[in-house]
């Protein structure tokens, strides 16, 4: 058995050459960045009206002016007009180009119009509701860097720009198996001796919201069966992701099927708590990794979003970031183990603060969702003190 710190260093240490790839806009939510993105012109490329109203020079406001006549209209989407009398308006539409000759909006709600003639009846302050040009950003800036996930923000900016296509990193080619004869489909029902196979699911979501889309199946307890399976999906670069079998049960055959098919053991087992049963190898044939999880749910759970997650971003060059928690309460680990804590987590006068989901066993499927996910607390002969920062290994949104 080794240390936690040495198995997360090993998984590291074994990352694939997935490079990058060029993929449609509409096909870019959720992956990750990898090239850097800058803007093609000013944004915005004018100056944008933001309110409805009028468009007019303040300087004649200014000088005492409060009714002007109306002479024309500039709508979103048609060309810079130019208002050549300073003593009169032009009414501008909500994202149309501000008028040579203006520079400042009136809303309507601020305004009289009678006989053609805007009356205006509130304050007015020189350059309101204008979206200056380039004020966002200057052509040739930065925008995105690589690295960033892409969500709803970034698309729009990605299309901000005109990149209808965009570099974002490969992902792995990636089997998925649960594993028992205990397990039954979800719309089954189970005997008293069963349950439903939840693990694989969990799993597969959570690849999900890193668009990988694995080929699942499910190995029962049969020797013969399990290899002819894995033989198939470890002749192939990627990934293999398992759950459950690699314990010291007599029905825990996948360990001695891995050697059998070639798979070099890396490690097995790992002084944490949950998740210690934890295998990982490498079929260095066809440059395949295993990573093959406790059955457990909660021990399945974090060791996926433990090591894989960083494994992935390390083959990317990336690093995941890091998160740090303070502890309410004095706690302690003197187990030889590292000890993960299921919790959620609150905001309190700008710190983030854990605080610990009950969780009856490693089994206990059902306080992973009531966390957030999981406080790490390594051996120690001297208590941790209430106050004190730990490292903090989420899955869920911090805040949520």
């Amino acid at each position: 058995m080794i240390s936690f710190a040495e198995a997360f260093e090993l998984v590291l240490s074994h990352p694939l050459a997935l490079g990058t790839e060029q993929i449609p806009l509409e096909d870019c939510g959720g992956r990750i960045l990898a090239g850097e993105v800058y803007s093609d012109r000013d944004l915005p490329p004018f100056d944008r009206a933001t309110m409805d109203g009028i468009a007019l020079a303040y300087a004649a406001f200014r000088e005492g002016q409060r009714d002007f006549p109306i002479r024309g209209e500039a709508r979103a989407g048609t060309p810079l007009q130019c208002l050549n009398d300073p003593a009169t308006c032009m009414e501008v539409m909500t994202g149309a180009m501000v008028p040579e000759g203006a520079d400042t909006v009136v809303r309507y709600e601020d305004l009289e119009i009678r006989e053609g003639v805007a009356w205006i009846k509130a304050p007015v302050n020189r350059g309101q509701n204008i979206h200056p040009r380039g004020s966002d950003s200057g052509a040739g800036k930065l925008l995105l860097s690589p690295g960033q996930a892409i969500g709803p923000a970034e698309m729009a900016v990605l299309a901000s720009v005109g990149k209808s296509v965009a570099e974002v990193f490969a992902l792995p080619r990636t089997s998925l198996f649960s594993t028992g004869d205990e397990l039954v489909p979800v719309d089954a029902s189970p005997l008293p001796h069963q349950i439903r196979r939840s693990n694989i699911y969990a799993l597969q979501s959570a690849l999900g919201e890193l668009r990988i889309h694995p080929n699942v199946g499910h190995l029962p307890d049969h020797p013969e069966k399990i290899q002819c399976t894995l033989a198939t999906a470890l002749d192939q670069p990627g990934v293999v992701l398992l759950s459950g079998g690699v314990s010291m049960g007599k029905y825990d055959y996948l360990p001695g099927l891995f050697a059998e098919l070639g798979v070099e053991n890396i490690f097995h087992r790992v002084a944490q708590r949950p998740g210690k049963p934890f295998w990982f190898g490498i079929n260095r044939h066809s440059g395949c990794l295993v990573f093959s999880f406790p059955g457990n749910p909660v021990s399945t759970f974090l060791n996926y979003h433990l090591y894989f997650k960083a494994w992935l971003w390390n083959c990317w060059g990336l690093e995941l970031k890091k998160h740090q928690v303070l502890l309410p309460e004095t706690e302690e680990n003197t187990t030889p183990l590292t000890q993960f804590r299921l919790g959620e987590v609150r905001e309190d006068q700008g710190k983030l603060v854990f605080s610990a989901v009950p969780m009856n066993s490693s089994g206990d499927f059902l306080s992973l969702s009531r966390a957030h996910g999981f406080a790490c607390l390594e051996p120690r002969e001297t208590p941790y003190l209430a106050g004190e920062s730990v490292p903090f290994h989420y899955y869920k949104s911090l805040l949520s």
